[in-house]
């Protein structure tokens, strides 16, 4: 039997932080030491090469394939239309959100766009869940204080391409409906929440994909490269979902949004690249929001 919204679960913190893992690792991203000269480590780097509404909606497909699947190989005890309608709410965010993210950074402004997506992001969904009756711990409020910094600094946060903050902020907004409006599905629900949510995306996306149709065609190498990384994404959805079922909504927003963190660490454990003192300060200020959000 699921545990109620909120009640704390030791499995919580872990399929947060298992989120972020994903998000890290497939959401375009800054990566000064994955590749030369700043290039983000997937979907970003993707968008540099393709038109970015080819990358956006591929992607958004793949994520509502590996939905489904999930969806089915998980069986709910009930599906109500309102968490339905929660979840296509949450889709609607993030084709929002992967939209200007990916069009920010295909602009190159990497260094305004993920900072502000992800600092921005981070403050609406903790704003909002505390608006609907979230309750953080002293602990808790401290590790919350202490990410907004350390998510500007690890990920580069710098004034370059300012003239695409904006998209960094429409990015944050729909990072923020998306975490919001998942959280609220119930747990009987399953995992159709998340599949909803990718159909929505879809739909959302289609006029512009529609618009650019012209512009779509790829390798098959760079469709599948595309469906992977929106897979990837989904599946960072699915973790997070079960995460907010087993926690405070706000707590586990700031766990799941660690994720620029891992392409520096990565970069420093594989390949061995230096890392500036800003990303060194971001990267201790993260693991001690983990520890506090954990402990909390």
């Amino acid at each position: 039997m699921a545990r109620p919204r909120g009640t704390p679960d030791r499995m919580g913190p872990f399929l947060a932080l298992a989120s972020a893992v994903c998000y890290g690792i497939v959401v375009p991203q800054l990566s000064a030491s994955l590749e030369p000269g700043g290039a983000p480590i997937a979907g970003g780097l993707l968008s540099r090469r393709a038109h970015f509404a080819a990358v956006t909606f591929l992607g958004q497909l793949g994520g509502l394939l590996l939905a489904l699947a999930a969806a089915l190989l998980l069986p709910a005890d009930s599906v109500r239309s309102a968490d339905l309608l929660w979840g296509a709410l949450s889709g609607v965010g993030s084709g929002t959100a992967m939209h200007f993210l990916n069009r920010g950074l295909s602009h190159g402004a990497m260094s305004v766009v993920v900072p502000v997506s992800a600092v921005t992001g981070v403050a609406l969904s903790v704003l909002c869940g505390v608006l609907l009756g979230d309750r953080p711990t002293p602990l808790a409020w401290v590790g919350i204080a202490v990410t907004a910094p350390a998510l500007w600094l690890v990920a580069g946060g710098g004034t370059d391409g300012g003239a695409r903050a904006s998209d960094g902020l429409l990015a944050s907004a729909g990072v923020a409906v998306q975490y919001i409006a998942l959280a609220q599905a119930d747990a009987s629900s399953g995992l159709w929440p998340v599949a909803a949510g990718r159909l929505a995306a879809v739909l959302v996306l289609l006029p512009g994909a529609v618009q650019h149709a012209g512009r779509l065609r790829m390798p098959p190498t760079r469709c599948a490269q595309a469906l992977l990384i929106g897979a990837g994404a989904a599946l960072g959805l699915v973790l997070y979902l079960l995460a907010a079922q087993r926690q405070l909504l706000a707590v586990a927003v700031v766990l799941a949004s660690l994720y620029p963190a891992l392409p520096v660490i990565l970069g420093l454990a594989l390949l061995h690249e230096k890392v500036t003192r800003r990303q060194t300060a971001g990267l201790l200020g993260a693991a001690a929001a983990t520890a506090l959000l954990t402990l909390g």
